[in-house]
C-alpha cells in the first residue's frame, strides 16, 4: 500500500510539472493565472452551497457549545502534528537555522506540551512557520502554473499540488486506524471551520464577487508566505486597503 502511495505521489509531481509549463495562457499578452475559471466556479459552487448547508451550520454549533480554550488547544495539537511537513521545507528551502528551530518547537511542543496540545515553543522565543512543498517549489525556480480550486480543498495552483502529497504522508494520523481517524479529521475539518467564521463572514458581505475575492486573496496570501513576508511591490496589490 506504501509502495502505492509513492508511486501516486510521483504521478501527482509529474503532471504537476507539466501542467506547470503549459497550464496558463496568454490574455492581452499577459499570463492569466486563471485559465480554468469555468471548472474553478462550478467547484467553487460545490463547496460553497456543501459549507452553507453543512460544514458551516455544524461548525457554528460547536463554536457556541466548545469553550474557546478547548478549540484553542485542539488548534495547537493540529498545527503541532503536521509540523513536520513545515520542517522538511524549512530544510530543503536552505533555511537551516529556520528548520533546526522548527525541529525545536516541535520536540517541545510533543513532549513538553502534552503532544502539542500547549503551545509552550512560542513563549520560549521559537515562534511558528508556514512552509509547504509548493512554496519549495516556488523556491526553486518553478513557475505558478494556473489556478485552481479543488473539491472539498478549496483554493491552491498547480506549483503546489504536489505538497498535497508530502504533507499527506508526513501526517502521522494517517497510519493510525480509520476508527479513530474518521472522527479526528472531522474534528479538524469543524475547528478550521469555526476559527474561520468572522473571516469568511466579511467576504461575504464585502465582496462583490466571492469567488474572485478568494482568488484574488488566496494568491496573494501565497506571495507574501513564498517571500517570506516581504513580497516585491511589482504585480503587489493589497486587496484589503479598500
Amino acid at each position: 500500500m506504501l509502495k502505492k502511495t509513492f508511486t501516486a505521489c510521483w504521478l501527482v509531481l509529474a503532471l504537476s510539472l507539466v501542467s506547470g509549463c503549459a497550464g496558463t495562457q496568454t490574455r492581452d499578452g499577459e499570463k492569466n493565472p486563471d485559465p480554468l475559471e469555468t471548472p474553478n466556479r462550478a467547484f467553487f459552487t460545490f463547496n460553497e452551497t456543501l459549507d452553507k448547508h453543512l460544514i458551516k451550520p455544524v461548525a457554528t454549533t460547536y463554536s457556541e457549545l466548545a469553550p474557546k480554550l478547548f478549540r484553542e488547544v485542539v488548534t495547537n495539537f493540529f498545527d503541532n502534528i503536521t509540523y513536520l511537513n513545515v520542517i522538511l521545507n524549512s530544510f530543503l528551502q536552505g533555511k537551516l537555522e529556520q528548520g533546526t528551530s522548527d525541529s525545536l518547537r516541535f520536540v517541545l511542543n510533543s513532549t513538553i506540551g502534552i503532544g502539542g496540545l500547549v503551545d509552550v515553543a512560542t513563549p520560549m522565543g521559537l515562534p511558528a512557520h508556514r512552509e509547504d512543498f509548493g512554496q519549495t517549489l516556488a523556491a526553486w525556480g518553478l513557475d505558478q502554473g494556473a489556478y485552481l480550486y479543488l473539491p472539498i480543498r478549496g483554493p491552491n495552483t498547480v506549483r503546489n499540488l504536489p505538497d498535497l502529497a508530502s504533507s499527506y504522508l508526513l501526517d502521522p494520523l494517517i497510519y493510525i486506524s480509520s476508527t479513530i481517524l474518521f472522527p479526528v479529521t472531522a474534528l479538524n475539518i469543524i475547528n478550521q471551520r469555526a476559527n474561520l467564521l468572522e473571516a469568511t463572514s466579511f467576504i461575504d458581505e464585502a465582496a462583490v464577487d466571492p469567488y474572485s475575492f478568494v482568488r484574488e486573496a488566496y494568491l496573494q496570501q501565497r506571495q507574501f508566505l513564498i517571500h517570506d513576508g516581504d513580497p516585491p511591490s511589482d504585480g503587489y496589490d493589497d486587496i484589503f486597503d479598500e
